[in-house]
């Protein structure tokens, strides 16, 4: 199994916190910064095959990574388009290293070991979802039907659930998904997200939600976000 990490976004709603290095390296406590504290988790259940999508601040970020003293094989992929791109097409250049089962994860999620393991011990591709959070005005929600996870945005309501980008695919979901993805950016669609490529071919790539209910799994977009995230992990 491998880890795809996109960090290719700018990270503009962080203010002068992303001025001289990419939003994932972010300090959230006094040792880590977020993707420190990711590819800590990683290590810590297993997962050593680390793909790692780049672009604003690339060398900052590659070597920073490398100077982490842990036992992990990495595989960066500059998004040399980052600034007028979604991450869909990030995951397209780097789909050639995507073979197999798959966690895929946003470069500024923070989510505590229990949900890392959580999605790993499921035997079906899954996502994180929260029955207990509120539904999110702008960011992602997952639209559940018969127990499967049928549509993903920020748009939808309606038998909704508030989600966050932390999966875990099979090798058979993550085929479909990835050609899928893989038509849209070679069609041009590089500016949406690769859940859109998801919503068309959710009859046949099967995701369940995996709810992980209170416990901390939580994108850091600003420095509201930040100050909520540090709290939290001072807790645990």
């Amino acid at each position: 199994m491998k880890a795809l990490i996109l960090n290719s976004g700018m990270g503009t709603r962080m203010g002068d916190l992303t001025s001289e290095h990419p939003k994932c390296m972010t300090k959230i406590s006094e040792d880590d910064t977020i993707i420190s504290y990711q590819l800590k988790l990683l290590e810590q259940c297993g997962i050593n095959d680390i793909v790692i999508t780049t672009g604003f601040f690339d060398e900052v970020l590659v070597d920073y990574c490398k100077s982490l003293d842990l036992r992990l094989k990495y595989s960066f992929v500059k998004n040399p388009l980052y600034a007028r791109t979604n991450y869909i097409y990030s995951i397209y250049l780097a789909r050639a290293q995507l073979e197999g089962d798959i966690v895929l994860m946003h470069g500024d999620l923070v989510f505590e070991t229990g949900v890392l393991k959580d999605i790993l011990k499921q035997g079906h591709s899954c996502m994180t979802v929260s029955s207990i959070l509120p539904l999110p005005p702008k960011d992602f929600k997952a639209v559940i039907k018969n127990g499967l996870i049928r549509k993903i945005g920020i748009e939808f309501f309606e038998h909704a659930m508030a989600a966050q980008p932390l999966y875990k695919l099979n090798e058979t979901d993550w085929t479909i998904w990835l050609k899928k993805i893989i038509e849209f950016c070679e069609e041009g669609q590089v500016s949406c997200y690769a859940e859109n490529a998801f919503n068309e071919v959710s009859d046949d790539c099967h995701i369940y939600p995996m709810d992980f209910k209170d416990k901390l799994c939580s994108e850091v977009d600003t420095p509201e976000d930040l100050k909520i995230v540090k709290r939290q992990i001072a807790l645990l």
